[in-house]
């Protein structure tokens, strides 16, 4: 059966996390931070906040923004096989694009971020509230499950905040398990398309028959 959670999701969990992400974001060791480069090579810390926040930025926008009458249904993991910098190297154009789009949004400020999470904070439970059960994804021309469309807003989230985290040195939200289970159970589908199923089971369960990465991105 294909991952889904449709029908499922504590979708409250949503609300909460983009809360949490605010003392993070808003920290003067983020402000300080601003122009060096982040934990990950070639997006600066600017860039990184720009791209953490625009999950709940994108998650109000399309949720209130029908899609196309007839738009191809996707299940969740299916849906990144239609994501061109999913199975692209780290320095390929599919990546290294997405990285210089956001370090050049960061080139506005750190207000100007903290104001799209602030402003967006605000609209996302009634957005959420008035959503339908599918949700249209642009950039993929397809349509995803709600519940799966929010699911991989939380990944992002959770994802980029550690990385955000880890670039100025301080730990991480305390997210619940109703946000981070969610994530771990997407993660571990991916990683499991990408590496197969064997080498996962193995690198959760049995250090001795480890071998190699089996990052899900």
């Amino acid at each position: 059966m294909p991952l889904t959670f449709a029908g499922t999701l504590d979708r409250s969990a949503v609300v909460d996390a983009v809360d949490l992400l605010a003392p993070l974001v808003e920290s003067t060791a983020v402000a300080e931070a601003w122009d060096r480069t982040s934990a990950l090579d070639g997006l600066t810390v600017g860039g990184l906040v720009r791209h953490l926040v625009s999950q709940p930025e994108c998650a109000v926008e399309f949720l209130t923004t029908p899609g196309p009458p007839g738009a191809d249904a996707v299940q969740l993991v299916d849906h990144y096989d239609r994501v061109d910098w999913w199975r692209a190297p780290v320095d390929a154009a599919e990546n290294t694009s997405i990285r210089d789009d956001f370090n050049a949004m960061a080139a506005a400020g750190a207000e100007e971020s903290l104001e799209v999470l602030r402003s967006s904070a605000r609209e996302l439970a009634a957005a959420i509230a008035a959503a339908g059960p599918t949700t249209y994804v642009p950039w993929q021309d397809c349509a995803l499950p709600t519940d799966d469309f929010l699911v991989v807003r939380l990944m992002e989230i959770v994802v980029h905040a550690d990385d955000l985290a880890v670039s100025i040195g301080t730990p991480p939200p305390d997210f619940s398990p109703e946000v981070v289970e969610p994530v771990l159970a997407l993660l571990a589908a991916l990683a499991a398309r990408r590496h197969g199923s064997v080498d996962l089971v193995r690198a959760l369960s049995r250090r001795e028959r480890s071998h190699g990465a089996v990052s899900a991105f």
